[in-house]
C-alpha cells in the first residue's frame, strides 16, 4: 500500500466509512494523473475502468481526497472547480490561458516574498494563498499572429450593397 493509500484509509476509517473497491479505483485513477481534472474529468477516466462507478460516487470520493490532504480544489475562472495533487507536492501558481484553456504551472521566490512582505506590512496572517494569472500562451499568440497574416495576404472581396442595387 503506497503512503497515499494509507493516508485515505485512515481518512475514511476515522470518518467511520469503508474501503470500498469503488473508492480504491477513484483513489488510483486521481494519483496517476497529474491533470487538473474536475469531477466529470475524473468520472470519464473511472468510468473507462468500471462503468459501474457512478458520478456521485466520484464527486464523494472527490470531496473525501480533499478533506485527506491528498487533493486540493482550485478554480481556473471556467466556473468549474478542479482538483490537483496536493500530499507531498509543492506549492505553486498556476498561468492560464484563455484561448485553448492551458494551464502553466510556476513557482516565484520573488513572489511569495512580496506576499509576505504585503502581509507583514498590514499585519496579516496568510492561511493559504492561490495566485492565478490569466492570459494568452505563446502558441495561441503565435497561431493568432499567423491567421492575421493569411486574412492580410488574401483580396478583400466585400461588395456593397448599394453597388450592387445600383446595377438592377
Amino acid at each position: 500500500m503506497t503512503e497515499e493509500q494509507e493516508v485515505f484509509l485512515a481518512h475514511i476509517q476515522k470518518k467511520g466509512l469503508k474501503r470500498t473497491a469503488q473508492r480504491d479505483l477513484i483513489l488510483n485513477v486521481f494519483l496517476r494523473t497529474e491533470a487538473h481534472l474536475s469531477s466529470e474529468d475524473l468520472y470519464q477516466l473511472v468510468h473507462k475502468e468500471d462503468p459501474s462507478v457512478g458520478q456521485t460516487t466520484v464527486y464523494r470520493t472527490l470531496k473525501l481526497l480533499t478533506e485527506a490532504g491528498l487533493a486540493r480544489e482550485v478554480r481556473f475562472g471556467d466556473g468549474m472547480t478542479h482538483y490537483e495533487h496536493n500530499y507531498k507536492h509543492e506549492h505553486h501558481d498556476h498561468m492560464i490561458c484563455s484561448g485553448c484553456g492551458k494551464i502553466i504551472e510556476f513557482y516565484s521566490a520573488e513572489l511569495e516574498a512580496i506576499q509576505d512582505a504585503m502581509a507583514a506590512k498590514h499585519k496579516f496572517e496568510v492561511e493559504q494563498h492561490l495566485l492565478r494569472i490569466i492570459g494568452i500562451c505563446a502558441d495561441c499568440r503565435r497561431a493568432k499572429s499567423e491567421a492575421e497574416k493569411q486574412h492580410e495576404k488574401s483580396p478583400e472581396r466585400v461588395r456593397s450593397e448599394s453597388a450592387r442595387s445600383t446595377r438592377q
